[in-house]
């Protein structure tokens, strides 16, 4: 593909988004690392159901990062930027009265959503245990999200990519210390993502505090403001809900085939996790130009930019799963896995590779339709995919690990159905701030 000013413009903004996005699944991937090395195989069964319980938790709250670029994206294409910032601000402080009541209501539920899942009681015990500890990295972790959207929204994808690095290069060095050296076990896992996620998001606020005094916008809280962003998140929540109960029904039907299962099924979700991080910088693009561009008034643009976008997702979509492939017999080695978690590895692999071209598009087409603020299409869209992803699933309970994954296969092409057709049409094109 010749390089275009327009793909210009797209890589100057999904390049560092890589960056950024790939740094957060590798929060979990050097966690795997270190406590597989360290502790065994049930610590990582245990980190399996904490990371999903969590994992569910922050992905519930992304609409902090895409509301908020949408919003911010809008009203900088037509100039508003005081509006802009004061939308940020805005989803700062919601993120953190979110963080908060995070860990006052999940601490005492944390033994009861482990349960969900059937493990062992040994994994149980160590699963609640890293839960709890890690419930104090939320309100870090959510100013994250906002601050991202915020910066993102204003086209700036550089500044999230730093406080990213150095938030995985603290959180690897801890871990270290606390497990290997420092011997804390599953616990000193999660001290050190606590300690690198509230330190990134003490940056996110010193940044926002900087962009809002440069354009003279208050700090003080608007209630009236807060309480806009999280109606605004409302069917964002609700598109993210549908995601969670398919990631979720997936990792509960994998405890219950096994310890191995559930291990091999553990490490390679956060694979299939890592690449559609990276996968997701060119829907970061996409929510930053399609927001920007629709808020300036420009149809053509965001059409156009639209399908450069897709192909960008195509191919990268085709790169990714071939790269899985070559480094498909090394990937068990990083994990120290066992035999038969290795031998079950490998054989998820291939359905990990093979549905990265789809995963490319779909994840393209979402960005491009959150940054036009087409979440309640997205809410419907993603009760259907789940719906058509439930029945595969519990087919796929009895027939062993490879064929949950290819449920997950079903379930990326009914979402790749549902967003194609939407984005064919012209309702999601509403422009002006």
């Amino acid at each position: 593909m010749p390089i275009t000013s327009r793909d210009r413009e797209i890589l100057r903004l999904a390049i560092p988004a890589l960056g950024a996005l790939v740094a957060e699944p590798l929060f979990l991937l050097a966690d795997y690392a270190i406590v597989g090395h360290g502790l065994g195989t049930t610590a990582v069964g245990a980190l399996g159901v904490a990371g999903a319980v969590l994992g569910t938790l922050m992905n519930l709250c992304v609409f902090l990062a895409y509301g908020t670029t949408a919003s911010v994206a809008r009203q900088t294409g037509a100039g508003r930027h005081d509006r802009a910032m004061r939308s940020g601000v805005d989803g700062v402080w919601l993120a953190l009265a979110i963080g908060v009541a995070l860990i006052a209501v999940v601490w005492p539920l944390a033994p009861a959503l482990v349960s969900l899942f059937g493990a062992d009681p040994g994994q149980s015990a160590e699963a609640v245990t890293y839960l709890r500890i890690s419930l104090f990295g939320a309100p870090g972790m959510l100013v994250v999200l906002a601050g991202t959207g915020v910066l993102r929204g204003l086209q700036d994808t550089f500044t999230p990519l730093a406080v990213a690095v150095g938030s995985f290069a603290l959180n690897a060095a801890l871990n270290a210390w606390f497990v290997l050296g420092l011997d804390w076990g599953i616990a000193g896992s999660a001290w050190g993502t606590v300690l690198a996620q509230t330190l990134g998001g003490a940056v996110y606020l010193v940044v926002v505090a900087r962009g809002a005094r440069r354009l003279g916008t208050s700090l003080v809280p608007s209630l009236g403001g807060i309480r806009q962003a999280g109606t605004a998140g409302l069917a964002l929540l609700v598109r993210t809900v549908c995601l969670r109960v398919v990631l979720v029904a997936a990792t509960v039907i994998a405890t219950r085939m096994g310890q191995a299962e559930l291990a091999a099924y553990a490490i390679a979700t956060q694979v299939w996790t890592l690449l559609a991080f990276a996968l997701d910088a060119i829907a970061i693009a996409g929510q930053a130009i399609t927001g920007r561009s629709l808020g300036a008034g420009d149809v053509a643009a965001t059409r156009a930019a639209t399908r450069r976008m897709v192909q960008w997702g195509l191919w990268s979509g085709a790169v990714l799963g071939l790269l899985v492939l070559l480094a498909r017999p090394l990937v068990p080695g990083l994990f120290d896995a066992d035999p038969q978690v290795t031998e079950l590895l490998l054989a998820l692999l291939w359905p990990v590779a093979l549905f990265q071209p789809v995963c490319g598009i779909v994840f393209v087409l979402d960005g491009v339709l959150i940054g036009a603020g087409d979440q309640r299409y997205l809410a419907w869209a993603g009760v259907w995919t789940t719906l058509a992803y439930l029945p595969a699933a519990f087919l796929a309970s009895g027939l062993g690990v490879v064929a949950l994954w290819c449920a997950l296969g079903v379930w990326m092409i009914a979402r790749l159905v549902t967003l194609t057709r939407r984005a064919a049409g012209t309702a999601w094109l509403v422009t002006g701030a």
